[in-house]
């Protein structure tokens, strides 16, 4: 039996595992949110809630357009995690938010600027594209090259702007881990950190293999 024969066999596995982690840890984060710790969340917990749902919104987006047409088995198997993973993420935090009896919505950035080391232009003139640039997020014209590219080029983008996308990510979490106080929005974020920080690496090495340029 050829190895492209056993792959759609075990792909099955894997996509439960997944999914059945990315519920665990839901169903854990709703028990925990409250069960330790400040009840009451601070200024930092609500914008960290608030922003990384947007973060994650256009991390499953850029996930999936590039799940669709990729031929490539890491980068498949990558972006499928990603979309999984977050999409899981941001209903817990959305949830937060709920629980929290808080707007969804909110300045973007703004809890940072209570960190000297993590500060930016929230709250200052600065537009909200700046702030979306801030945060490591593709733009609307990035979007749509990716949404329109093919082959080994669409993969090489898809890993330049997820990279930039985590590492706009993990200046949040360093941030949260700073200012934050609920437990729960603690151990998320340090989650996200080491995950994140792990897929960086991933997608390099796939760089590396693909000869993307940059």
């Amino acid at each position: 039996m050829t190895t492209d024969a056993v792959r759609p066999r075990r792909w099955p596995i894997i996509v439960l595992a997944v999914v059945g982690v990315a519920a665990l840890a839901f169903a854990i984060g709703r028990f925990s949110l409250f069960s330790n710790g400040p009840a009451v969340p601070n200024a930092a917990d609500i914008g960290f809630a608030r922003d990384m749902q947007v973060h994650h919104d256009q991390a499953v987006q850029m996930a999936m357009s590039i799940y669709r047409v990729t031929e490539d088995d890491d980068i498949r198997a990558l972006s499928y995690d990603i979309a999984t993973g977050q999409a899981a993420q941001r209903g817990e935090m959305f949830d937060w938010l709920v629980q929290w009896n808080v707007p969804q919505s909110g300045d973007l950035m703004s809890w940072m600027a209570d960190s000297d080391e993590h500060a930016h232009s929230a709250g200052s003139a600065a537009t909200e594209d700046e702030l979306r640039a801030q945060m490591g997020m593709a733009t609307d014209a990035e979007l749509a090259a990716l949404d329109s590219a093919t082959g080994t080029p669409a993969d090489c983008m898809f890993l330049g702007l997820m990279i930039r996308h985590h590492q706009g990510a993990l200046e949040m979490t360093d941030a949260v881990a700073d200012l934050g106080s609920i437990p729960r929005v603690l151990q998320v974020a340090e989650t996200m950190a080491t995950n994140q920080g792990a897929e960086i690496g991933a997608m390099q090495s796939i760089q590396n293999r693909l000869g993307c340029a940059g």
